[in-house]
């Protein structure tokens, strides 16, 4: 009997949850198929299924996609609403799976389970157990599966938190994949700058034009929000916002209340062009840095960003905060 194959579009939701979908999936008995890393051709294929107003990340996603047909029997996209407490994902997160199935009709049948944790916990147990049934009809398995899932996610929350790594480095580690680490290329860090976003926007180095590799070898040391307890998190979010209504206010707005309380010596802010949500929270944390008295840096991407643009733009930012430290001494 052939193996089921399992393909992951290495975008979006995978920087926070590849662990625990890699385990689950392989419990069962499935291969996982990871998409490539993004490159020039992924993004030209998501560009050309897309809509206009279609966001940057969700363009990758497409592209990721097509870059998996013919390698999978199946595309796994989650539907996750709501991770709890009022906050809810972004409507084009939602809405993913049709939209893929729209834009994309030759691809393998989307797995798109929903989360939602604003329902009953039945309501999820129910979905997981009917995602499982695709790859076995013992549900004690699944059962099993879930379990080795739900450790896998914890331990990778754990590692990033207490190593002081980010998403990629901790995947490599805890994946054994043959990814070697260079964080013993760098120069000894002079400045500490933390850098806020979605993890989809954060470690996808053809995005962001490898910002945080280019911050190291600059002598930055880089925070990011997996470093810190996600109750850390949750609590300086309510500091300056209150009760969020988004899943990912944490990422941007908890990470930056958290940072500027550590007196980091600067913040860089990395969002993606046209994100209404991140528009507003990304003016909090400004205002907020402004009140401490902390360098901000706010760095908006496109399909269109150069690299040379971004690097001129860091490399500014980081001879400020230079000049502003040797001032204040």
């Amino acid at each position: 009997m052939d193996i089921i194959k399992v393909g992951i579009p290495r975008a979006l939701l995978y920087y926070q949850y590849y662990p625990m979908w890699e385990s689950f999936f392989e419990k069962l008995g499935a291969e996982v198929v990871v998409s490539p890393l993004t490159n020039k051709a992924i993004l030209n294929l998501g560009v050309t299924r897309a809509v206009a107003d279609t966001c940057l990340p969700v363009k990758l996603f497409l592209g990721h996609v097509i870059s998996l047909i013919d390698k999978c029997d199946y595309i796994f996209a989650p539907t996750v609403i709501s991770l709890g407490r009022k906050a809810y994902n972004c409507s084009k997160i939602i809405g993913l799976p049709n939209m893929t199935r729209a834009l994309i009709p030759e691809c393998p049948v989307i797995l798109a389970p929903e989360i939602n944790l604003e329902k009953w916990r039945y309501h999820v147990y129910q979905n997981i157990y009917k995602l499982g049934s695709c790859f076995t009809s013992n549900p004690f398995k699944i059962k099993k599966a879930v379990e080795e899932a739900w450790k896998s996610n914890l331990a990778y929350r754990s590692k990033m938190a207490h190593e002081g790594i980010t998403c990629p480095e901790a995947i490599n580690r805890m994946c054994q994949t043959n990814q070697q680490l260079d964080s013993n290329c760098y120069p000894s860090p002079i400045l500490t700058i933390a850098v806020i976003g979605h993890p989809y926007v954060l470690y996808d180095d053809y995005l962001n034009h490898r910002l945080i590799s280019r911050l190291k070898s600059m002598g930055v040391k880089v925070l990011v929000p997996e470093m810190a307890a996600e109750e850390e998190l949750d609590i300086a979010a309510k500091k300056m916002v209150g009760t969020p209504h988004w899943s990912f206010e944490t990422d941007i707005v908890g990470a930056g209340e958290y940072y500027m309380e550590e007196k980091v010596d600067g913040i860089i802010n990395l969002s993606v062009f046209g994100c209404g949500p991140d528009s507003m929270m990304v003016d909090f944390v400004k205002h907020r840095a402004r009140e401490f008295g902390i360098p901000f840096l706010a760095l908006s991407l496109d399909e269109h960003a150069s690299e040379g643009g971004v690097l001129t733009r860091l490399e500014a930012f980081l001879d400020m905060i230079k000049r502003r430290n040797r001032i204040c001494v």
